[in-house]
């Protein structure tokens, strides 16, 4: 490896030392150690951008916008789905470790840090990413929506499709044909936005063997994404919308709406009801051997008497109320988002307050 040029950079510098995955176009692959001069203000695209200048030019990576608005420059730093134009390297230096970057997983590798997106922007043009108002000819008025009504998708309309999501998708790895967290996230974006007029149609093509239903609920699509889009509460909308308009053919549709019912009768949820409800007797009895070996371990709970809890009526009536708002379905959730963002809020400034008389 050669030396670093002279940098010219004005400011203090850092060095650096960093590991890279090589991938050649036959699939071998090679961790090449890089150490490099870089000033203070770099991030990760920085130094892959110094690294291919004056120490390796056949170093391959994406970059465009260099400010978190394209997505092309998505790769894995020690094992997790990151921008690298966001990634600041200076603390990364200062701890004195070594990072490895390495390619977006879940994708097919072309060479280095590049990833075919080709399946990707496939599973985006699926879920038919555009608006479909159902009009003939233009109005002559501007169509107005509320902006209470536009909060159902104020996330899900941030997504750079930069990939970062469907990179550390479990249910992607073990089923490559899940729509992935991007399409669905992509999905609702037009499922909830008041100006389009095929939101059934959409919700049942998004409820098939690959869809809604089959995400594992791992919440690292949540973790990963670098804009805060949450892609699996859009898939959670997408879920609370399907329900709310009766479309429940699906077991996790089942399993779901029997949640609800347990909690809205009991105040608890009755696990032994959970599989006769979800899969039906004859799916329970295929289970009986399953149940049998958890509940010689102590895993099954006894199957009555039915415990009721002391506070049901808070739990019925939250149902009903939600009932008559009609917040059944994704705007709900965006409530209960709201609310949760409150609480949080409100916990956070009398920790503070705390913490000043404390030190007072």
């Amino acid at each position: 490896m050669s030396e670093a040029a002279v940098h010219t950079w004005d400011g203090p510098t850092m060095d650096v030392a960093i590991k890279i995955w090589r991938v050649d176009e036959n699939g071998d692959r090679d961790l090449v150690s890089y150490e490099l001069e870089a000033p203070e203000w770099a991030c990760l695209l920085d130094v892959l951008d110094l690294i291919k200048d004056r120490h390796d030019g056949t170093l391959a990576y994406r970059k465009s916008c260099r400010m978190m608005i394209c997505g092309s420059c998505g790769m894995r730093m020690d094992g997790r789905a990151v921008l690298a134009c966001k990634e600041r390297m200076k603390p990364i230096v200062e701890s004195g470790h070594v990072p490895v970057i390495s390619p977006m997983g879940n994708l097919p590798i072309i060479k280095d840090l590049v990833v075919d997106m080709g399946p990707f922007w496939q599973k985006i043009r699926d879920v038919k990413p555009w608006l479909d108002s159902g009009y003939d000819e233009a109005s002559e008025r501007e169509r107005v929506v509320s902006q209470q009504q536009m909060n159902v998708i104020q996330k899900e309309a941030l997504c750079i499709m930069c990939g970062c999501c469907v990179s550390e998708c479990n249910a992607m790895e073990a089923d490559p044909d899940f729509r992935g967290p991007a399409a669905l996230a992509k999905g609702m974006r037009f499922v909830g936005d008041p100006r389009d007029e095929t939101a059934a149609e959409r919700l049942n093509e998004l409820n098939d063997e690959h869809g809604i239903w089959d995400c594992t609920r791992c919440y690292f699509c949540n973790e990963r994404c670098p804009k805060g889009v949450d892609p699996r509460d859009a898939i959670a909308k997408l879920g609370a919308e399907s329900v709310k308009e009766g479309m429940d053919w699906d077991m996790g549709v089942k399993h779901a709406k029997w949640f609800v019912t347990s909690t809205k009768t009991t105040g608890w949820l009755r696990e032994t009801d959970l599989v006769p409800k979800t899969q039906g007797i004859l799916g329970a009895l295929r289970e009986t051997k399953f149940a049998l070996t958890l509940a010689k371990r102590g895993k099954v709970p006894p199957p009555g008497p039915i415990h009721v809890a002391a506070d049901v009526d808070e739990a019925r009536n939250l149902y009903d109320l939600v009932k008559e708002q009609g917040r059944d379905g994704a705007l709900g959730i965006v409530q209960g988002e709201a609310a949760l963002a409150k609480i949080e809020h409100i916990e956070a400034e009398k920790a503070h307050e705390e913490e000043e008389e404390t030190s007072a």
